[in-house]
């Protein structure tokens, strides 16, 4: 099998062990790409690991804080196109412990670009997030936005997005950014996340926990859509035209409409026929949060003709079977 446009692409991708990261590496593996991912811990239960992933990809062990590991890595195995992924991704984690995650989240960044900087590397797709764009009146969020973010993991992550870009602007690495809505699908792992949370709970016959009173309202995007949207961005950086940029911009995707987070747990219940309801212990958004959030998707849809192909119910009835085939 050969990749994009019959070249084989020799990939790297940094977070392959996050759950998003595990679509991705399914998605550049089904269509040819010969793949190295970074790995720093024991990652048991991850997509990588249960799919039977890993076995077809090139593992290098270590942290995206080392750029002597990265520039090595990116270099001996030849690597043309980067996914960033890896991340401190927790937001109540930032909260608490902000070093680590501005360690992680803003030197493991410049670290990767200036490797791919001195390495040449042809497409640069990093991973930022709609958490960038901060509290705003005016919804959907969409690119030409200010990025206002005033908590730990949303600074991080506006950051990463500003050191990213500007590697195009001053050195012509084409690099672009991503700022997701929040993705879901099998192989989270981290029961702090309202969809994973809420699909251990009911799997195990358990009432799931919504933090808030359940009326925030977030976008939701399944992981294969997500996947895609890498794709298409990476390619599209190839395609880069004056008229239509891909090179130092960035992109939105999302399922087109927000959820209230209290809806979206009670669909879990009802999918799994578990026979529980949702238990609600917060009051408004839970502190560090911001109450509403969607993106508008249109200069993705655009400029690739990328588009959501799975809604919300039915991305969580194969979330659902996903954790029911590997477990919760």
């Amino acid at each position: 099998m050969e990749g994009v446009g019959g070249v084989t692409r020799s990939v790297f991708v940094t977070g392959a062990y996050g759950m998003l990261g595990g679509w991705l590496v399914r998605a550049l593996l089904e269509r040819g790409d010969r793949v190295t991912v970074l790995r720093r811990d024991e990652a048991p239960g991850s997509l990588l690991e249960v799919e039977g992933l890993q076995a077809r990809c090139t593992v290098v062990h270590g942290d995206v804080t080392d750029g002597a590991l990265l520039e090595r890595a990116i270099g001996e195995h030849e690597v043309d196109t980067v996914f960033h992924l890896a991340a401190q991704t927790i937001v109540g984690t930032a909260a608490r412990a902000p070093l680590s995650t501005w360690e992680a989240n803003v030197r493991g960044t410049y670290l990767l670009m200036e490797a791919c900087r001195t390495a040449g590397v042809q497409r640069v797709v990093v991973a930022a997030s709609d958490k960038a764009y901060g509290a705003h009146d005016d919804l959907p969020y969409r690119e030409d936005m200010a990025l206002q973010p005033t908590f730990p993991y949303d600074v991080s992550k506006a950051c990463t997005d500003l050191i990213a870009r500007s590697y195009w602007h001053t050195y012509g690495v084409p690099v672009a950014t991503t700022r997701f809505a929040n993705v879901y699908g099998g192989g989270d792992r981290n029961p702090s996340r309202l969809i994973p949370e809420a699909v251990a709970a009911v799997l195990a016959g358990r009432a799931p926990v919504i933090r808030s009173d359940g009326t925030p309202e977030r976008d939701f995007l399944y992981a294969e859509d997500a996947a895609a949207a890498y794709l298409a961005i990476a390619d599209a950086l190839d395609a880069h035209a004056p008229d239509r940029p891909a090179r130092g911009e960035a992109f939105n995707a999302g399922g087109d409409r927000p959820h209230a987070v209290g809806d979206v747990v009670a669909l879990v219940c009802r999918l799994a026929g578990a026979g529980v309801e949702p238990e609600i212990r917060g009051r408004g958004a839970p502190d560090g949060e911001i109450d509403r959030q969607w993106v508008d998707s249109g200069r993705l849809r655009a400029l690739t003709g990328w588009r959501p192909r799975v809604d919300l119910e039915e991305g969580l009835r194969r979330t659902l079977e996903w954790y029911r085939r590997f477990g919760a």
